[in-house]
């Protein structure tokens, strides 16, 4: 089976996911073919998924495989913000460290592109899921324990991961500046930094050049 080369991702096993979610929602009338797949499947669904004013709990773990699994980048988002709106960021998040921590390469893979996405503002406006009267509850959203785990598995995943597009994914990703690492993260930092310095690939080394300050 042909893998995206960009992500690495099987699309057939995007269309598992996405077949299920679209179950789970009664979206039955989308045609689920492997060359259209991805942006038919998105554009059906991403209203409904934020038009409710919450979503059943067997959804969480099919939303975020179709956000992990999504093969563009540019349309994980769509299952992303649903999720966030209605399950809280703390709980995507929790998720996506998850795949980054025992995932596949691809897994792996995805789960970066739906950090990214994981950041998305929540306004009351924008989803009936933002909460009754337009008041949420902080402790769905709080995530500052979560991003210090994320940051973590990146670096850990950095310095086992032998796939070079592996090791990019991850570091390139993290921040260069030290105080956005809490100190008990300050001891595996430096140990990827040092490892970074002299890697052999020029984007690994300027990364590490940038939170030193230096020049390769």
């Amino acid at each position: 089976m042909a893998k995206d080369e960009q992500s690495g991702i099987e699309p057939r096993s995007f269309l598992t996911c996405a077949t299920e979610v679209a179950r789970l929602l009664g979206v039955e009338d989308v045609a689920m073919k492997p060359n259209d797949q991805a942006r038919r499947f998105a554009h059906a669904v991403r209203k409904p998924l934020l038009e409710r004013v919450t979503l059943p709990e067997e959804l969480f773990a099919p939303l975020m495989a179709a956000a992990v699994y999504d093969p563009d980048p540019s349309f994980c988002r769509w299952f992303v913000e649903p999720a966030v709106y209605a399950f809280g960021r703390r709980r995507v998040m929790a998720a996506l460290v998850d795949y980054l921590r025992g995932g596949t390469d691809a897994e792996r893979a995805g789960a970066v592109r739906a950090w990214y996405s994981a950041h998305v503002p929540v306004r009351a406006h924008r989803s009936p899921a933002y909460g009754p009267g337009g008041v949420r509850d902080p402790a769905l959203d709080e995530s500052h324990d979560i991003k210090a785990a994320w940051l973590e598995a990146s670096m850990r995943v950095f310095a086992e991961a032998t796939d070079l597009q592996m090791r990019h994914r991850v570091l390139l990703g993290l921040p260069t500046s030290r105080a956005a690492y809490p100190p008990s993260l300050h001891e595996l930092l430096e140990s990827t930094l040092a490892s970074a310095r002299v890697h052999p690939d020029l984007h690994i080394r300027r990364w590490a050049a940038a939170a030193n300050h230096e020049e390769v």
